[in-house]
């Protein structure tokens, strides 16, 4: 579990879709899931979370369905489960996007997210096609955020709570690299059939192959300056 990152904003002052991602999850949970607001939780989740077999035709959409499956994989990526899984999303936003949306700029970090998300959402439809429990959560999008800070500040230290227990100052390296192994690995070998593992991994893939697209062209990789001749 991330905790924080001694890495500071060089070109934006304010991650503002940073922090309204942050927000629009905090919100939809509140509203929605929670059962503060409406007792709408199991409507919302099978209305907008998206369903393997219901996207790819192997089942009848559900009696809760709120918009066309289709759309499913993008209204997914702003539910959560219980709050623990919203805090634990949460924090991954807070530490490690404000970075990356410093690389990109406002509106193409918007877009980068999104994208990655959507093909988190599609590895995890294509790996269970027939599955009919719906995915939620923003892990897809996050894993890609991850992953361009991989590539953008893999020598950045930041402080963890290792086992959500121990904090621990890390390299950023390390860190990611093991988290990637883990979600590869439990995808492969089906650790715990709740956890969503193909769209963690379809995601970091994304935002890997994404960043060279999206990113500053004064940006430079692995946080090293570019050299000169």
């Amino acid at each position: 579990m991330p905790l924080s990152d001694e890495n500071p904003r060089i070109l934006i002052r304010y991650p503002f879709v940073s922090w309204a991602l942050i927000a629009i999850n905090l919100g939809v949970y509140t509203i929605f899931q929670s059962g503060l607001v409406l007792d709408d939780n199991l409507a919302a989740t099978y209305g907008w979370g998206l369903i393997p077999a219901v996207v790819f035709g192997h089942a009848a959409a559900p009696v809760h369905a709120g918009v066309p499956p289709e759309l499913t994989i993008f209204t997914s990526l702003f539910l959560h489960g219980d709050p623990f899984h919203l805090v634990g999303n949460l924090l991954f936003i807070l530490v490690f996007a404000d970075n990356i949306e410093d690389s990109m700029g406002h509106w193409r970090f918007a877009l980068f997210y999104v994208l990655c998300g959507i093909a988190g959402s599609a590895a995890h439809a294509l790996a269970v096609p027939t599955s009919e429990a719906p995915l939620i959560g923003a892990s897809g999008a996050i894993s890609g955020v991850i992953a361009a800070y991989l590539l953008l500040h893999p020598r950045v230290k930041m402080w963890i709570l290792l086992f959500g227990r121990i904090p621990l100052r890390v390299t950023a390296f390390w860190i990611i690299i093991a988290w990637f192994v883990v979600q590869l690995g439990s995808g492969l070998f089906g650790w715990d059939d709740a956890i969503a593992w193909w769209a963690h991994t379809g995601g970091f893939l994304a935002g890997a192959m994404l960043i060279p697209l999206f990113k500053r062209d004064d940006v430079p990789w692995f946080g090293r300056p570019p050299k000169t001749i």
